[in-house]
């Protein structure tokens, strides 16, 4: 793999990150995440049974992490205790997995971050020893505090969660890039496949996603169509893009035409 992503000194295929919530049932969630090419697949523990209730479906059986890297979230918290008590819950179900993602809710309605609680947990992680890929805003100033905080990965917003806006922030997500240290993956915001192509043009490390695929009319069709999408915008992004100009330019040149 000459351009893989690597997230806490693992490398994967796959640039897109995917969730497992709103599927009509399990076996739906299954066959999206197959067709989606995804190797990291998020859970939120606050809402899936991955063993807290030995008598309900679990959801790892159909997302063994023999086969994916499991990525516990704290989806549903809004304090820095709760997502703690979340972080370390799954450290404990997943025998010793330290990799999560962090979000700290700020707001019911618009499920923007809580940035000083957001910050003020990832440290309190990263010296327990968690892998923390956090949710945060699209401010530069906050993105690059978490990544001193020891963040490996920052995720800004594009639009808001489950909204399906698109890549609302191009302009601010541009300098979150040009500052990175660590991989940067838009979370939040994407409805369609050229969501996901434009955020992987912008030179984003990858997308994680979970409404746009689980409430198209078609989840798995979708979730392949996003496969597509940010294995395109990433090629076209290493590939460089020609410059744009105000006027037309011939593709043929105008010298030696034929008379």
């Amino acid at each position: 793999m000459d351009d893989a992503l690597v997230i806490a000194g693992r490398e994967y295929r796959s640039r897109l990150l995917i969730g497992t919530g709103k599927y009509r049932d399990l076996e739906q969630t299954r066959e999206a995440v197959e067709a989606s090419g995804a190797e990291i697949i998020t859970v939120a523990l606050r809402r899936s049974n991955i063993g807290q209730d030995p008598d309900a479906p679990n959801l790892l059986d159909v997302i063994p992490p023999d086969r994916y890297t499991i990525l516990p979230n704290t989806a549903g918290c809004y304090t820095t205790e709760d997502a703690l008590r979340v972080c370390r819950l799954a450290r404990e179900l997943l025998d010793g997995h330290t990799l999560v993602k962090l979000e700290v809710l700020g707001h019911p309605d618009l499920l923007y971050p809580d940035v000083a609680q957001t910050l003020q947990a990832a440290e309190i992680l990263v010296s327990e020893g968690f892998d923390v890929m956090v949710y945060t805003n699209d401010d530069p100033v906050v993105a690059r505090q978490l990544a001193e905080a020891g963040c490996i990965a920052v995720m800004p917003l594009a639009a808001p969660i489950g909204s399906g806006r698109g890549i609302r922030n191009p302009d601010n997500l541009q300098i979150i890039l040009e500052e990175a240290t660590t991989p940067i993956l838009v979370d939040a915001g994407v409805g369609t496949a050229s969501d996901a192509a434009i955020a992987m043009e912008l030179g984003c490390d990858g997308v994680l996603m979970n409404t746009a695929i689980a409430e198209a009319k078609e989840p798995v069709r979708m979730a392949r169509a996003m496969r597509l999408a940010v294995e395109a915008g990433r090629l076209a992004w290493r590939a460089g893009r020609m410059p744009q100009r105000q006027f037309a330019q011939a593709s043929s040149p105008p010298e030696d035409t034929l008379e």
